[in-house]
């Protein structure tokens, strides 16, 4: 019987079995004594330089910062869904009201100390609208479920407690400080609504406006306007009905080019956003699933001023209009609508060498986003206010926005006639100036309130060294009640303009350091940063969250063709 192989070391002329976990452990050890020999013969090797030290530093912060990001937006989240108690207001206080749930007066109820004041909201609308994204919701690129903040969330997750009447305003006694509301809720009840009288201290009005069509015939009974949520679901549906009833016709008919025919009347940033999302609605998904109705759908923009986005840079309105161009949007400029009918829109336009020609243009959905004129209850007030006697558009406010002729009423946003244009920038910043200023005003009257108890401290006050105390407290608040009442006017700082245009571009005029310094841009990368923007501006996490849900929603399925 043959004898296994042993594996012999050679130590002192003697032989004996090497181990095999001391031979692989001096193996290992081989690379180390050879760099400690280097190392000890001065020609140590180099150390290996980290690989992509940028890329990890970045993917690491980029992780990091999704980990908190995810953590706040969750606190957030928790927090609003649940709100803590909240205490019943001081019948002490004073009373404030706050007319509509626009721009203007979510932004003051938002900031304002609600534990300072009993605060009343009235509104025929029990949310707050995120109104620049109203036109993706005429075509599903969102949905307006999206872009709708309810009231009671609001006012739920306030210092105190705030009362809130789905109603509307229909009388002010600015003499008398007593306002008259009809309720709203009930809207098809076959009885008359309830009223009633509300008393107030203070009066903030963002009741906005309503749609203007400067008198001309028919608008009012043929045009689709753009300003509310059932607005987008009317055009909505009526877009769907127009392509179907068109599908329906002979290829070649007149009526069935008239159907597939929408005219947009106003070439600001609403009209141009709805003219971009009906294109990009047509080529990216209604081409693909009705492919009959592709030569003959078109898309016409008509603006009486000489260009579009009239308040954007002149580079800015070249860009669009070639880009229109581009995505087959027709542009009447220097044309003005001058008549309606059930199928026909008359207009006159003005050509190059300034003589006029009328032009009808058949269509199958006029949308009309231009004009603003004074709701019933403002022209009501003016009429009644000597000071307003001469104003048209709106109130007239001084630069406290206080409302001229009146005491302890205020006005913001579309409902006031200011030097601003009625956007909703405009009326975002004068809310906030008003919770500033309302909350000066509370934290003046609590300075006087202490005023008065050390004012008694002293005059009760037996030993001179708390006399002297008191007394440098009086001075102390009285100081301090000096600077709260000195209050600034309010002072409009333009933060820049943006619009979608289609086929994922967009146009951006941005103001930095007030208006020393613009920046005008325009195309792809600017329609990321206008998602961007837009997304920011949401009124809450929630708003947020459904906004890039819905974009990512029609990114991978495509927006939906069915009618309602």
């Amino acid at each position: 019987m043959l004898a296994k192989p042993r594996l012999l070391a050679r130590t002192t002329g003697l032989a004996r079995p090497l181990n095999p976990a001391l031979f692989f452990r001096a193996f290992s050890a081989a690379p180390m004594v050879r760099n400690q020999a280097s190392v000890a013969a001065g020609t140590a090797e180099p150390k290996k330089k980290k690989r992509f030290p940028f890329w990890k530093t970045l993917w690491r912060l980029t992780y990091g910062s999704l980990i908190v990001g995810t953590a706040v937006t969750s606190y957030s989240i928790y927090t609003t869904r649940h709100p803590a108690d909240q205490p019943n207001p001081d019948p002490s206080k004073k009373k404030l009201v706050i007319l509509g749930s626009g721009w203007g007066s979510a932004s003051l109820l938002k900031k304002i100390d609600a534990s300072e004041y009993n605060i009343t909201v009235v509104s025929p609308r029990n949310f707050f609208l995120f109104t620049p994204l109203l036109p993706s919701c005429t075509t599903g690129t969102i949905e307006h479920r999206s872009i709708m903040e309810p009231i009671r969330a609001i006012i739920r997750n306030k210092e105190a407690s705030v009362t809130y009447y789905e109603a509307e305003a229909t009388n002010i006694d600015y003499e008398n400080k007593k306002l008259v509301i009809k309720e709203s809720a009930n809207h098809d009840r076959e009885e008359a609504s309830g009223t009633r009288t509300i008393d107030f201290d203070y009066l903030v009005i963002g009741v906005g406006a309503q749609n203007s069509t400067f008198g001309i015939p028919g608008v009012q009974d043929n045009a689709c306007f753009l300003k509310e949520i059932p607005d987008a679901q009317k055009i909505r549906q009526k877009i769907m009905d127009r392509i179907e009833a068109a599908s329906f016709k002979n290829l070649d008919d007149e009526d069935r080019k008239r159907l597939l025919h929408t005219v947009v009347v106003g070439g600001g940033p609403t009209g141009v956003e709805f003219a971009a999302e009906l294109q990009d609605f047509f080529e990216e998904d209604l081409k693909k699933w009705i492919p009959e109705i592709a030569k003959d759908f078109k898309v016409t923009l008509v603006e009486a001023l000489p260009n579009v986005l009239p308040s954007f840079s002149k580079q800015l309105i070249e860009y669009t209009e070639k880009t229109f161009q581009a995505e087959k949007i027709t542009v009447l400029t220097k044309t003005m609508v001058k008549k309606v009918t059930s199928d026909v829109v008359t207009a006159e336009a003005t050509k190059s060498d300034g003589t006029k020609e009328i032009i009808e243009l058949p269509y199958g959905l006029l949308v009309w986003a231009t004009g603003n004129s004074a709701r019933p209850v403002i022209r009501d007030l003016m009429s009644r206010i000597p000071a307003q006697k001469n104003s048209r558009r709106g109130l007239l406010v001084n630069e406290y926005l206080v409302v001229e002729g009146t005491e302890g009423i205020w006005a913001v946003g579309d409902c006031t006639a200011t030097k601003y244009a009625p956007t909703a920038q405009v009326a975002t910043q004068q809310g906030i100036y008003l919770a500033g200023l309302f909350n000066q005003l509370a934290y003046a009257v609590t300075l006087e309130e202490e005023i008065s108890q050390l004012e008694e401290i002293v005059k009760g006050a037996t030993n001179e060294q708390d006399r002297k105390a008191a007394l440098s407290e009086v001075d102390s608040r009285t100081r301090r009640l000096r600077r709260s009442r000195s209050l600034l006017p309010f002072e409009y700082s333009h933060q820049g303009s943006l619009a979608y245009i289609g086929s994922d571009r967009a146009v951006a005029d941005l103001s930095f350091w007030g208006n020393s310094s613009n920046f005008a841009t325009g195309g792809s990368l600017t329609y990321l940063f206008w998602r961007s923007a837009y997304v920011s501006m949401c009124f809450s996490t929630r708003n947020k969250l459904l906004v890039i849900m819905d974009w990512l929603k029609v990114k991978i399925f495509g927006r939906d063709v069915s009618r309602e």
